[in-house]
């Protein structure tokens, strides 16, 4: 896709929406970070209602692992792969305080350190947390930039890479939360209203829904 058409589409969705921001709820870097590692397979929605009470009680590294694995559980046992994600928070919650100064590090590589923390969910942080123009490629991500053709990928890392060299700078600090909230809202994955889409003559997706 060429460079005009990149900045039409950008255009128009920081028009609808200057400043997008994630959904998760969250009091500081710690619990956004936290929220991010719950979010996995799971909805921005499941995570705020577990949160609103785990975050009111735990809200540092410290607080965490004096709640201990079991009582994290009680708070987020409505979330999908809770068991996994408790084992990895108080993992993490430790190598936190015992390497990091109970602070959260700012790099991704430092990140990706971290039990429970991968590529995707550290871009998230680094994005929402430090304002960093890191693209974390999850499966919103993946559907909505492929169908409207601002890449041709097969995987989230190569998505990634491709939206970082064909995206203007200008763009990119927004870049996640536009496409993340345009899947989540118009661009569904089983059935995309087309109708109403902002980009719907940029799109290149060619089975475009007529209702």
């Amino acid at each position: 896709m060429n460079k005009q058409k990149i900045d039409q589409i950008f255009t128009r969705l920081a028009a609808n929406d200057p400043h997008p921001k994630t959904e998760l709820q969250f009091t500081n870097e710690f619990t956004l970070l936290v929220a991010v590692v719950l979010s996995a397979q799971a909805t921005d929605v499941g995570v705020n209602k577990a949160t609103k009470a785990l975050f009111a009680k735990a809200d540092s590294p410290r607080k965490m692992l004096a709640l201990g694995e079991a009582g994290l559980k009680n708070y987020i046992k409505t979330i999908g792969l809770f068991n996994g994600k408790a084992k990895n928070i108080m993992a993490l919650s430790k190598k936190l305080l015992e390497e990091f100064g109970g602070k959260i590090p700012h790099t991704r590589e430092a990140l990706q350190t971290l039990p429970g923390v991968g590529r995707k969910t550290a871009n998230v942080w680094l994005n929402c947390a430090r304002g960093e123009p890191t693209i974390a490629v999850d499966t919103h991500v993946f559907r909505v930039a492929n169908r409207l053709g601002l890449c041709k990928t097969k995987t989230p890392k190569t998505t990634e890479i491709a939206l970082e060299n064909s995206i203007p700078a200008k763009w990119k600090s927004h870049v996640h939360h536009w496409l993340v909230l345009h899947g989540r809202y118009v661009c569904k994955a089983r059935k995309p209203e087309c109708p109403r889409c902002i980009l719907r003559e940029l799109c290149e997706y060619k089975a475009k829904t007529a209702t």
